[in-house]
């Protein structure tokens, strides 16, 4: 956490999105926060996780979105001011929760944060969160900026307790990533305890009557909501223009640079809360111009929506954006595509010839080298999937999510699916069962905890057969080294107890269990083609910390890095440490193969890899036990 985060009142200090997310949540008085990992959401936890013990609210890590959700839930219906967030897919594990929740309402002030992930950066899919927004029946507000970032949650958290419901506040990757300067405000005091104490006996009983009941309720408030709130958060901009612009979120910001660059008057709609919408407002915009161009992330969110609200008013204004195909569903938006579709429907040249432009890059595009996304040197996950590949051979492989999903890739080819959290086991539980074909799941420790274990209690019950690899790297890895369950501290750096994995897995029932260290390719093996035998669920618990980890606590300890080198009188170049192994640290000269001293990590786990025996220790290097050896 930058110490800018906590800054006096009117400092301007530069913050990510997701930074100021956290400042705003601080302003408002916030007491209880939670979350799992997830990006683009991350940085808002981190953020807090610091700020926590300097002014003494509570955050925590929790094992999944759920969890996190309730425990602001209970935090919120207890009178105090809570905030959960989470990656879009985040909120599919929590809705079960949030659905019932706009029944229920809340007490104290209650913010969930959806960051959404346009082209899908870091995440399995684009889903657009806004639908959620609908069908849950919470108000949503969409910041355009960093600084409205802050603003909206602070603004919400009074929302939320001036109308008793959870307010859902969206950011997509621009926002929650970009850095911005930020003006702050003044840190209200905190609440710290609550009393739970139902304003009614049936308020938190969500039975069928009461529901119903609830439900009635839910509408009138949204109702109020979008005649007095929502106007508060419309952007106008007028314009002498025929055609008018409708946006929300940062597409506001390149809405702005097309017309600066096209020099066109066009008058603007920003709509700051999308659900409820101020159809009103709408409504009047929609008798100055003759057509519309809706230019939103991801979906024809809005469009959508306009289109009804000028049906109902009997307007006959033109709605284009996404649906005619002039805006692309797919991906983030930029200024160029924007540019683009506003030049097309303003009949306006831009100001930069496109086509050229890609033209002119094209030659440098062509000589700019792929780069993937690949596992660190050292990285444990490299050393279990090269075990796999050499031991299980043809069979099929259910990836998870997580830093070993990369394993799909050459040379490993371990990814037949890779789909949602936990998911891996529940289909090897369904796999497993439609055929005779050797089923292999992967899942790492941080998400095992979050959504594994209800299916593998499902294989024990049912007597499935397949092969379970928990890949514990002792580390939430992928979203930065946020602590789990199975870790001896909180997200404040408390000491906390342990979830012993094997303890877990044997309670469950799995009688064939195994616990290896995956750099010692010849037990990993070994247990592999055991396990494969069992008439059942096995399991394999592949247990290094993450190599940065490793890394840290090294340097931390004054201890150098010591690399390995490949021997060029034994290389034979038969690239086989490259074709298996595939460890960044490996150099193909085109002669010999060589180790990279800048990349490689120094763990030693490549030297078994070599078939002649030319990876060799430099002075001082550790073999991968961390015994000293030398040349």
């Amino acid at each position: 956490m930058p110490s800018a985060l906590l800054s006096p009142p009117g400092s301007i200090v530069p913050l990510l999105g997701n930074e100021a997310i956290a400042r705003g949540a601080i302003e408002a008085g916030l007491d209880v926060a939670a979350a799992y990992p997830g990006t683009p959401s991350t940085e808002i936890g981190e953020a807090l996780a610091e700020a926590a013990k300097e002014l003494g609210f509570f955050f925590e890590w929790s094992t999944n979105e759920q969890v996190a959700a309730e425990v602001a839930i209970g935090a919120a219906w207890s009178g105090l001011r809570a905030m959960c967030f989470m990656k879009h897919v985040g909120v599919n594990v929590a809705s079960d929760a949030l659905f019932t929740l706009a029944y229920a309402g809340t007490v104290g002030g209650l913010v969930i944060v959806s960051a959404d992930d346009p082209h899908a950066h870091s995440s399995q899919n684009e889903q657009d969160n806004r639908h959620y927004a609908v069908a849950m029946g919470f108000p949503m507000l969409e910041p355009s900026t960093p600084q409205e970032a802050k603003d909206f949650v602070y603004r919400a958290f009074d929302l939320s307790e001036k109308y008793s419901l959870p307010f859902l506040v969206r950011s997509t990757t621009r926002i929650s990533h970009t850095r911005a300067p930020i003006r702050l405000g003044e840190i209200r005091e905190r609440r710290i305890k609550g009393t739970f104490k139902p304003s009614e006996p049936d308020r938190y009983v969500q039975v069928g009557v009461y529901a119903r009941k609830h439900h009635a309720e839910l509408l009138e408030k949204l109702r109020s909501i979008e005649k007095e709130v929502a106007p508060e958060f419309v952007v106008l901009r007028d314009g002498s223009a025929d055609i008018g612009i409708v946006t929300s979120g940062v597409s506001y910001t390149y809405v702005l640079e097309a017309l600066r660059f096209l020099e066109l008057d066009a008058p603007v709609l920003k709509l700051g809360m999308t659900h409820p919408l101020p159809r009103d407002v709408i409504a009047e915009f929609m008798q100055k111009v003759g057509r519309i161009l809706v230019v939103e992330e991801l979906d024809p969110f809005l469009e959508e929506k306009l289109r009804a609200i000028a049906k109902e008013a009997g307007s006959g204004v033109e709605i284009i954006g996404k649906e005619g195909g002039l805006l692309p569903r797919v991906g983030e938006l930029n200024i160029r595509l924007v540019l683009k579709a506003m030049a097309k429907v303003t009949g306006r040249t831009p100001p930069i010839d496109f086509s050229r432009l890609e033209e002119r890059a094209k030659p440098a595009l062509e000589l700019a080298v792929p780069r993937p996304p690949v596992m660190c040197p050292a990285c444990p996950h490299r050393a279990t999937g090269y075990a796999l590949r050499r031991a299980a051979g043809a069979a099929v492989y259910l990836n998870d999510i997580g830093c070993y999903a990369l394993l799909f890739q050459k040379p490993f080819n371990l990814g037949d699916v890779t789909h949602a959290m936990g998911s891996s086991i529940g289909f090897a539980n369904g796999i497993s069962l439609a055929t005779d074909q050797r089923t292999v799941a992967l899942i790492g420790d941080s998400t095992f905890f979050h959504a594994g274990i209800p299916a593998l209690i499902n294989a024990v019950h049912h007597r499935r057969k397949f092969l379970l690899v928990i890949l514990d790297n002792r580390i939430t890895a992928m979203t930065g080294h946020q602590p789990h369950p199975g870790v001896p501290i909180t997200a404040t750096g408390e000491e906390a107890p342990a979830i012993d994995l094997e303890t877990l897995v044997r309670a469950i029932g799995v009688e064939d269990l195994h616990v290896v260290d995956p750099y010692d390719f010849k037990a990993m093996e070994n247990a592999i083609r055991e396990a494969l035998k069992h008439e059942g669920v096995s399991v394999i618990i592949a247990r290094r910390e993450c190599a940065l980890l490793t890394v840290r606590r090294l340097r931390r300890e004054g201890k150098k890095i010591v690399p390995y080198r490949v021997n060029p009188e034994k290389c034979t170049y038969c690239r086989v440490c490259i074709n298996t192994y595939a460890c960044p640290a490996f150099v193909d000269t085109g002669r010999v193969m060589e180790i990279d001293p800048t990349v490689c990590f120094g763990c030693g786990s490549c030297v078994d890899v070599c078939p002649y025996g030319a990876i060799e220790p430099t002075e001082g290097a550790l073999n991968w036990r961390g015994e000293k050896i030398g040349v």
